[in-house]
């Protein structure tokens, strides 16, 4: 398992794509990670730039050497680092084992997630506190952690802060 809150040794890198939205560069890493068989020590991370040309790059980190020709060899243009300190994890490690609800003990020793925030609380929750996942568990980098933000729900249980299929703006009109 990996050690909390670090990033596997290995290469890391990021490549540029044409994605617009998090749901859009989801898919495509989750995809890539797929077809490429990543092992499972990879982080596989989302990051937003903005400016000109808003979008979603995503960065690789942990992962063999090998994988930077692979992506260039796909037509990617492939960056040496990652492009910011403040990337959200799709891919990590244990990622797959939380589905269900689970609690943030079972989180923590289960993944590389180090800690879990509570929006507008003080302090961290219990650790036999639940936590119905959703499916859908997108920690962030914030200082060298990686920290899962979640929010009170009904029932006394936790669930992620991001939605897995968020409605769009404006989608009534």
């Amino acid at each position: 398992m990996t050690t909390q809150g670090q990033r596997q040794p290995g290469e890391a890198f990021w490549i540029d794509t044409e994605a617009t939205t998090l749901r859009e560069a989801d898919h495509l890493l989750q995809s890539l990670v797929a077809e490429l068989a990543l092992p499972e020590g990879v982080f596989g991370c989302t990051h937003l730039v903005r400016g000109e040309r808003p979008r979603v790059v995503l960065s690789f980190t942990g992962a063999p050497a090998e994988v930077s020709r692979l992506l260039m060899d796909k037509g990617y243009e492939v960056t040496v680092g990652v492009p910011d300190a403040a990337g959200r994890a799709v891919v990590y490690p244990g990622v797959a084992g939380l589905t269900g609800t689970v609690t943030v003990a079972e989180l923590v020793a289960g993944s590389a997630i180090d800690r879990v925030a509570v929006l507008g609380g003080s302090g961290e929750p219990a650790p036999e506190q639940r936590i119905v996942t959703r499916d859908h568990i997108r920690p962030e980098w914030r200082d060298g952690e990686l920290v899962l933000t979640a929010m009170p729900a009904a029932g006394g249980v936790l669930v992620p802060f991001e939605v897995p299929d968020p409605t769009p703006c404006c989608a009534d009109h």
